[in-house]
């Protein structure tokens, strides 16, 4: 550390989505490991006003941890690109396709990747095709179970896991309730995932993949926040040579959606040792409960150190 450079770092987080305090947490985690390792780090909310006062300021980079449509759809991220201060993370284009579930999932398909069979539908769709014509051609096309999720958004807002088609109702309205599009997937049995891959500099690298345990059987929003209520492998327990499928299936869909610095990718391993790709996070959550930090410890490496170089790769790529 005696070549330690210090940084003027702004970390933006909170915003006004459904995950404002999961942002907040997230913010206050980056800034602290940052701060401890002698940064200045200043913590802003976006709001008006906030592209002047980055321009005044002039930090050495920015830390985008805005999670939810207020960070991650792509349009902060490329208002971000214009005030050319450098920010970790992706660029705005490829956070969009990224922050669309199913047009993620398209692009995963077409490059020859497992994907859930899935189908995406509005609320104008759901109401002028009549809901319960709607539903019977679903439950015909997909049959249960399903996974039923807003097209966009995370932290698992939303989400519902259903076994019989009495489900199906309640679960679109509560799609319905974070998104205008929701998306109905087949649920795939297998072990759950998430992957974290980092580029420092190198090129993009996965690390040990995070195996997700929930104790009443569903990832949900409060099993992934509240402490105790999932149980986390890290490595995940899997075999190597699944191991290195998985890893590599990882940073191949980074890579294929353009994402930057780092991201998460969510995967299911069926029981042949096929992992099928959920979803991209372009902002993954960095809480005391998340799924990065745990990958970050698991690597052998620290929190700060991590981050530092994270922040020091968003410069040189400036």
């Amino acid at each position: 550390m005696s070549n330690f450079s210090a940084l003027d770092i702004v970390v933006l987080a909170g915003g006004i989505s459904h995950e404002r305090d999961i942002s907040l947490r997230s913010g206050r985690r980056v800034a602290d490991a940052l701060t401890s390792l002698g940064h200045t780090v200043t913590l802003l909310d976006p709001q008006a006003g906030l592209l002047a006062d980055l321009t005044d300021r002039k930090p050495d980079v920015i830390w985008p941890v805005v999670h939810g449509a207020t960070g991650e759809d792509g349009a902060l991220l490329a208002l971000l690109e214009t005030t050319g201060i450098p920010h970790v993370g992706s660029r705005g284009g490829p956070a969009r396709l990224a922050w669309s579930k199913p047009i993620a999932k398209e692009l995963v398909r077409r490059a020859g990747y497992a994907t859930p069979d899935s189908i995406a539908l509005s609320t104008e769709t759901f109401r002028d095709l009549g809901a319960a014509s709607v539903l019977e051609h679903l439950l015909t096309a997909l049959p249960t179970p399903l996974v039923v999720k807003p097209a966009e958004g995370g932290s698992a807002q939303g989400v519902s896991i259903i076994d019989t088609p009495a489900g199906l109702p309640r679960a679109m309205v509560d799609a319905y309730t974070y998104a205008s599009v929701a998306l109905v997937e087949e649920k795939v049995e297998g072990t759950e995932l998430a992957v974290t891959v980092i580029d420092i500099g190198d090129g993009p690298v996965a690390l040990p993949a995070v195996e997700i345990v929930p104790l009443n059987g569903v990832y949900s929003f409060e099993a992934r926040y509240n402490a105790g209520e999932t149980l986390f492998f890290t490595p995940a327990r899997i075999d190597e040579e699944v191991a290195a499928l998985v890893a590599q299936t990882a940073v191949a869909i980074h890579n294929l959606l353009g994402l930057r610095h780092i991201s998460r990718i969510d995967l299911i391993v069926d029981a042949h040792g096929v992992p099928w790709f959920l979803e991209a996070n372009v902002l993954p959550g960095l809480t005391e409960t998340s799924l990065v930090p745990q990958s970050i410890e698991a690597s052998g490496q620290s929190l700060g150190a991590v981050y530092d170089a994270l922040a020091r790769a968003a410069i040189a790529d400036s």
